[in-house]
C-alpha cells in the first residue's frame, strides 16, 4: 500500500458512520437542466438517443421494397436476436410423461411435465380435442400470472380452442405456477413473476445471454413435444399468448418457423412509445442493444412474413395502442410488399390489459381460419375450469421439489464455472494490452484521447477555515451535467482527490469529515455526482423493483438496449474528471490525481483506472463489490443490476482488472461479497 493510500485509508476507516452535512447549502443544480428535472436527466438523454436510432431504424424499413430485400432483412434481425440471447442449447431429450388425464366435455386434458433442458422441468397442460386426428396444436404461453397455467383466462382461451377442434399446450414460465426457481426451508417460493424473471436477469446478462433465452426455449422445446404427439400435424403449429405470453408468442413466431399462425395479444406496441410511456418493463422484454441495432415491436412481424398475425390489441392496455397501430400500419405495408396484406391483421378491444373474452375470441377464430381453413364466427360460452389444485403436475406443487431438479440459477451458475477457466486460460496467455483492448471492445468505453472535454460551469462558492468550496458543473457531453462540489486549500501541495460516493458527493463534506481532512493536508479535492448518482439520482417510482435492482432500473434497461452500461459511462465520467482535475487550480505542474471511490460506484471506477492507469496516482477502492461471479451463487443479492455488463464474464471478472493495476498503487478496503 503507498503513503498516499494508507493515509486516506486511515482517514475512511477511523471514521464512524457517514457524518452529516452542515447547514451549508451544497446542492449545486437547480429544479431543471434543459428543463428536465435533475432525477430525469440521464433517462431524458437516454431517450433522445434511442429516439434517433428509431428514427433511423424506420427509414431503414421505408426502403424495403422488393421480397430480397426482405428476406436479406429478416435473416439479419433474427441473426441478431438469437445472438443476443447467447444462442440456444443443444436438443435434449424432452423425457415428457402424462401424470394423469382428465375428460371434460368435448375435450380432455392432460398434465404434462417436460424437460426443455436435463432436468430442467417444465409442467404444461395439454388440452385435445374431441376431433379426428391430425389437428392443429397451439401453443399457449402464459402472461405474468402468479399461478401460471391454472390462471383462467388461460384455461378458456385453451378449452375454446380445444372445443374447435385444435388441441392447446399452455405451460407455466419459471418463476410462476409450478416453476418457482427458489424455495424455502418449506418449499415455499422466496419471489416470482417479474421480479424473479429480472432477477434472473442479473447474472443472464453477465454471461451474455437474457432471461429470455430460457423463455424462448422452454417455448420451442413446447413446440417440439406438439410436434411428438401423433393426434396433432406438426405443420399446423399456432401460438397465442396474452401480456407476458404476447411478449413470448412475439419471439417465438419470429424465431421457430414451424409457428405457422400467430396471435400476441396485449404486448406489441413501439419501443419509441414503450419508452415514453411505461418505460421498460422486465428482463426478459429489454433485449441487448435491440434499439441501437434497429430492432423494434414491428420486427417481431418482420421476421415471420408473410406468415399470418393477428395483433389483439386493448384500447385502454399500457402496452401503448397509438403504438401498436403505428406497428401495424408497418407490418401492414411490408406484408403488402410481398403480395399478402390480408395475412396481417389487428383487433382492438375497447378494454384494459387482459386476455378478455373478446380477445380469445379473435385469437381462436384466427386460428381457425388459417388452421383449420374455417373462417366462421364463433363465440365463447361458458364452462368450468379446473381450480388451481387440479391444474397441479407435480406431487408437491413445485417442480425444484422434484429429485435432481435444477434451476435457471443452476444453469447460469454451471455457465459461469465453465467460464471462469477460460478467463483463467486467457488471462494467462493473453498480453496485457490485448486483454485490456477486449474489455475495452465488451464494455464500449472509449479511451480518454477520445472523450471530449468537459464544459465547466461555476455555480457558486462557500468561504470554509482554511479552504472554499466551489460548484462546479461539468458537462462532458450534450444533455449530461455532473455536479460536483471542489474544496481548494489555501496552500496546495500539488495532489488532488477525485472523491466518488455512491450516497452523493454531499455524503463525506461537512466539516470535521474526510473531505476536509484531506483539504486541510493540503490536497485538492473534486467531489462528484456521477450521471444518476446523488443529484441526478432518479426519484424511483415506489416499484417493487426499486427495492431489489435499485431506483435506476429503468434507466439501467435502457442503457442496455442501446447497447451500452451505467457503469460504461460512469467509467467515462471518472475519467473526463480525472483529466478535469489534473488542470484544476494546478501550479507549474499538473495535480498528482487520486482516485477515491466508495460503494456502488467502486466498479466504474475500477474501470477507468484499469484502462487507463496513467490518469492516476493511486486508487482506493472502498466497499467495492469484489466481483462480479458472486452474483451467479447470490441470486438474491440486490441494488447489483447497475453493475451489469453483457457478456463480461465471458472475458474477464472484476478482479482481473484489480489485478492490472501495480500493488502499490490500489488499496480495497471492506470489499463487498455478496455470498
Amino acid at each position: 500500500m503507498s503513503q498516499t493510500a494508507a493515509v486516506l485509508l486511515t482517514i475512511f476507516t477511523c471514521l464512524v458512520g457517514t457524518l452529516s452535512v452542515a447547514a451549508e447549502d451544497l446542492t449545486v443544480l437547480g429544479d431543471k437542466l434543459d428543463g428536465v428535472a435533475p432525477p430525469d436527466m440521464v433517462r431524458a438523454y437516454l431517450l433522445g438517443k434511442a429516439h434517433a436510432a428509431l428514427d433511423r431504424r424506420k427509414d431503414a424499413c421505408e426502403k424495403l421494397k422488393t421480397p430480397e430485400d426482405i428476406a436479406a432483412y429478416q435473416k439479419r434481425i433474427r441473426e441478431f436476436f438469437v445472438e443476443q440471447l447467447g444462442g440456444f442449447p443443444e436438443r435434449t431429450p424432452l423425457d415428457a410423461r402424462v401424470v394423469e388425464r382428465m375428460d371434460r366435455d368435448g375435450y380432455r386434458i392432460e398434465k404434462v411435465i417436460y424437460q426443455s433442458q436435463p432436468r430442467l422441468y417444465v409442467t404444461a397442460l395439454l388440452y385435445l380435442p374431441d376431433a379426428k386426428p391430425p389437428y392443429p396444436g397451439v401453443l399457449v404461453p402464459c402472461g405474468h400470472s402468479g399461478n401460471g397455467k391454472a390462471n383462467e383466462p388461460y384455461q378458456r382461451a385453451c378449452i375454446l380452442l380445444a372445443k374447435n377442434g385444435m388441441a392447446a399446450l399452455c405451460y407455466d414460465p419459471i418463476e410462476q405456477g409450478e416453476r418457482c426457481q427458489l424455495l424455502d426451508g418449506q418449499g415455499k417460493p422466496v419471489l416470482g413473476g417479474t421480479q424473479a424473471h429480472s432477477m434472473v436477469g442479473v447474472g443472464s446478462i453477465l454471461l451474455g445471454r437474457n432471461t429470455a433465452t430460457f423463455r424462448v426455449w422452454d417455448g420451442i422445446r413446447g413446440i417440439d413435444y406438439l410436434a411428438s404427439r401423433e393426434e396433432i400435424d406438426p405443420k399446423r403449429i399456432g401460438c397465442t399468448g396474452n401480456s407476458g405470453g404476447g411478449t413470448l408468442t412475439a419471439y417465438l413466431m419470429a424465431l421457430d418457423e414451424r409457428i405457422a399462425c400467430a396471435a400476441p395479444s396485449c404486448y406489441l406496441t413501439s419501443l419509441g412509445r414503450l419508452m415514453d410511456t411505461i418505460g421498460p418493463q422486465d428482463a426478459e422484454q429489454n433485449i441487448h442493444a435491440q434499439i441501437a441495432f434497429g430492432m423494434d415491436h414491428a420486427d417481431y412481424v418482420h421476421m415471420r412474413a408473410a406468415k399470418p398475425t393477428l395483433m389483439c390489441t386493448a384500447t385502454r392496455d399500457f402496452f401503448d395502442i397509438g403504438g401498436s397501430w403505428d406497428t401495424f400500419r408497418e407490418a401492414k405495408r411490408l406484408y403488402g410488399r410481398l403480395g399478402f396484406p390480408e395475412r396481417v391483421d389487428l383487433v382492438e378491444n375497447d378494454a384494459e390489459h387482459g386476455f378478455n373474452s373478446p380477445l380469445r375470441v379473435a385469437a381462436v377464430r384466427w386460428m381457425r381460419r388459417w388452421l383449420l381453413g374455417v373462417d366462421d364466427a364463433i363465440t365463447e360460452p361458458d364452462f368450468p375450469i379446473l381450480t388451481d389444485q387440479e391444474a397441479t403436475c407435480t406431487p408437491r406443487g413445485q417442480v425444484m421439489l422434484l429429485d435432481g431438479a435444477r434451476s435457471t440459477y443452476d444453469l447460469n451458475l454451471e455457465l459461469e464455472s465453465q467460464l471462469a477457466e477460460k478467463r483463467k486460460k486467457f488471462w494467462k496467455e493473453t498480453a496485457p494490452a490485448d486483454a485490456m483492448a477486449e474489455v475495452r471492445r465488451i464494455t464500449g468505453i472509449r479511451k480518454l484521447a477520445d472523450l471530449p472535454e468537459p464544459k465547466v460551469e461555476k455555480a457558486g462558492q462557500l468561504p470554509r477555515e482554511g479552504y472554499r468550496v466551489e460548484k462546479l458543473i461539468l458537462k462532458p457531453e450534450s444533455g449530461i451535467a455532473l455536479p460536483a462540489l471542489a474544496f481548494v486549500p489555501e496552500t496546495k501541495n500539488g495532489d488532488a482527490y477525485l472523491y466518488l460516493n455512491a450516497e452523493g458527493k454531499q455524503a463525506d463534506a461537512a466539516p470535521g469529515g474526510p473531505i476536509e481532512k484531506l483539504v486541510k493536508a493540503g490536497n485538492v479535492v473534486l467531489a462528484v455526482d456521477l450521471r444518476g448518482v446523488g443529484e441526478t439520482q432518479p426519484a424511483g417510482k415506489e416499484h417493487a423493483y426499486d427495492d431489489l435492482l435499485g431506483k435506476d432500473w429503468r434507466d439501467v434497461s435502457l442503457a442496455y438496449m442501446l447497447d451500452t452500461s451505467y457503469l460504461a459511462m460512469r467509467a467515462e465520467d471518472v475519467l473526463v474528471c480525472a483529466r478535469f482535475l489534473a488542470t484544476y487550480e494546478a501550479g507549474a505542474a499538473p495535480n498528482r490525481v487520486h482516485l477515491a471511490s466508495t460503494g456502488l460506484v467502486g466498479p466504474p471506477a475500477l474501470h477507468a483506472a484499469a484502462l487507463e492507469p496513467r490518469c492516476f496516482a493511486s486508487v482506493l477502492l472502498t466497499r467495492c463489490l469484489a466481483n462480479w461471479s458472486d452474483l451467479l451463487r447470490a441470486p438474491l443479492a440486490k441494488q447489483q443490476y447497475v453493475h451489469t455488463v453483457h457478456g463480461a464474464l465471458k472475458c474477464y471478472d472484476l478482479p482481473d482488472l484489480l489485478g492490472t493495476l501495480p500493488a502499490d498503487k490500489v488499496t480495497v478496503s471492506e470489499a463487498v461479497s455478496v455470498r
